[in-house]
């Protein structure tokens, strides 16, 4: 076994309205980092001191998006495509192993494939 936790579908379907609201957050994050990056290199090329709000800003949303993903990471939800949303739920089918396989503009959970077959293997559940 790969992994310590396996979802059946219903457990992965109740946790898609906070896996949306995470991919979101990180979404929003992702964008701020952009602003905050172009602005710490302005400074940098300036040779202005890089220091002060911009890096403090920039280390603050690093961190919080290292805390959204820790909650992926602790319930063992694998993220294949942040920009996708593309996200695995590990799950048994069959007696073995395999991926609940869901992204972020789909209304529900309604693909899974194995281990090792990833997106280009999905099947309908």
């Amino acid at each position: 076994m790969h992994f310590s936790k396996h979802y059946t579908i219903d457990e992965a379907r109740a946790l898609l309205p906070l896996v949306r609201q995470w991919l979101t957050e990180l979404e929003t994050f992702q964008k701020r980092l952009h602003v905050l990056d172009e602005r710490v290199a302005a400074l940098l090329k300036h040779g202005d001191d890089a220091g002060g709000e911009p890096v403090h800003q920039l280390i603050k949303t690093l961190a919080r998006c290292q805390q959204v993903l820790q909650e992926f990471r602790r319930r063992q939800i694998q993220v294949k495509d942040l920009r996708r949303g593309l996200l695995d739920f590990p799950a048994m089918r069959e007696g073995r192993e395999v991926f609940l396989c869901w992204e972020k503009d789909e209304e529900d959970i309604e693909f899974w494939h194995e281990l090792e077959t990833g997106y280009g293997g999905r099947e309908r559940l």
